[in-house]
């Protein structure tokens, strides 16, 4: 059997499914590394995805390549929650939801947590960039401190998190404990 040309009318339909299995697979592989961590196998993934194991390797070579797109989404994700507070009426307002928003986000799932500390797989300094815009955005409120800006950031709410994650922590009431203690370090 010949393969598919561009001209065949089967080809848009091929390219439709190859797009569902790979939503099928990031789906997938987001619910087991959420539920199990990154122990998964590949092969766990596409059996919850519903595929064989080369639809899987056909997009994602390795569990790595899985892994960042898996992370990439979430980051994705992530990044549009920020700039839609960034555009909101009342910007002070928005970090104060923003972030128990966050906290009960990495509390939920580990792998967010543990890509945006590391930042190996997907550099997360981007996304620190733009909660430091929200709230140096919500600085003339004066609900926040005057000097408050991205390095205060990095090391209060990073510093905060990565240690619920090195406890090994998954109480959710507990992140949002931090939360509200972060929110008050940035109080005047």
């Amino acid at each position: 059997m010949t393969p598919p040309t561009p001209s065949d009318p089967e080809t848009p339909r091929r390219r439709l499914d190859a797009r569902r299995n790979q939503e099928r697979v990031i789906a997938a592989a987001r619910e087991l590394f959420t539920e199990q961590g990154l122990q998964v196998t590949v092969p766990q993934v596409a059996e919850r995805a519903g595929v064989g194991r080369a639809t899987v390797y056909r997009s994602y070579p390795s569990k790595e390549d899985l892994i960042v797109a898996v992370v990439q989404r979430q980051f994705q994700e992530l990044e549009q929650r920020i700039q839609a507070a960034l555009d909101g009426a009342d910007a002070y307002r928005e970090w104060c939801s923003f972030v128990p928003d966050l906290f009960e986000r990495l509390a939920r799932d580990r792998v967010l947590a543990d890509a945006f500390f590391e930042g190996r797989l997907v550099p997360a300094a981007r996304i620190l960039g733009l909660i430091g815009q929200l709230v140096v955005a919500a600085r003339p409120s004066r609900k926040i401190r005057a000097d408050a800006g991205e390095l205060d950031i990095r090391v209060i709410l990073c510093g905060v998190v990565r240690q619920l994650i090195v406890f090994d922590e998954r109480d959710p009431a507990v992140w949002r404990r931090y939360a509200d203690l972060v929110l008050n370090a940035l109080r005047p």
